[in-house]
């Protein structure tokens, strides 16, 4: 097995022959926590899998952006010039705390503004980014932010981006207060924070859309 992460949500590149190895003891472990908490597991036919089960979902699914390499993003040259907005809203946010690993659902609304000298990105590459970044133990504000940077990244010389963030958060909804909320977040750099320039009120009006 390889190093640890430095940090929950770093990342890990691991092989398949790796990650099943990481499912095995993981699995074990998890049944030993089973067991401090008083679970009789092994005699529930309902959770005589259960260990290997979880094990196997945090590594392939829920947690998977530590396990894998970051998508390759191709990014193209703006032939057409194009110097508008390009946003997509409502790509599907997926993650768990890292406080509580409890899950935190909701959306993303994503924006960029491209130079005429700048690169621009296909559509379904916003949802990648988003998606590899969720699928780990996150804190919502650093998941805004590193959504953000890699756009910011991958579009070069870009006039601005935009991101925003809506969750629902189960570690407030099932303990503590126990209450239903909507946690918003957003990073927003170049035009998108020139008060003086349409782009910031374009994005949120974008995003208004979305919910007629």
């Amino acid at each position: 097995m390889k190093d640890k992460l430095k940090h929950a949500n770093g990342n890990m590149p691991l092989f398949e022959i790796e990650q099943q190895k990481m499912i095995e003891e993981a699995a074990e472990h998890y049944g030993k926590y089973m067991d401090a908490l008083g679970f009789d597991w092994r005699g529930d036919p309902n959770s005589s899998d259960t260990p290997h089960r979880v094990a196997k979902a945090f590594v392939t699914d829920l947690a998977h952006g530590c396990y894998n390499h970051e998508p390759k993003i191709t990014a193209f040259d703006n032939v057409d010039e194009y110097d508008g907005m390009v946003f997509q809203g409502n790509i599907k946010v997926n993650s768990f705390c890292s406080h509580h690993h409890l899950p935190f659902i909701g959306v993303a609304h994503t924006a960029y503004i491209p130079s005429k000298e700048g690169k621009i990105i296909g559509l379904s590459k916003l949802n990648r980014i988003v998606e590899h970044y969720a699928r780990r133990p996150q804190v919502q504000e650093n998941l805004t932010m590193q959504i953000h940077d890699h756009i910011n990244e991958v579009c070069t010389d870009n006039l601005g981006v935009a991101v925003m963030l809506s969750a629902g958060h189960m570690c407030a909804c099932v303990r503590g207060v126990k209450h239903d909320a909507t946690m918003k977040t957003s990073k927003l750099s170049g035009e998108f924070m020139n008060y003086k320039s349409h782009a910031r009120e374009e994005f949120y009006s974008f995003i208004e859309d979305l919910k007629r």
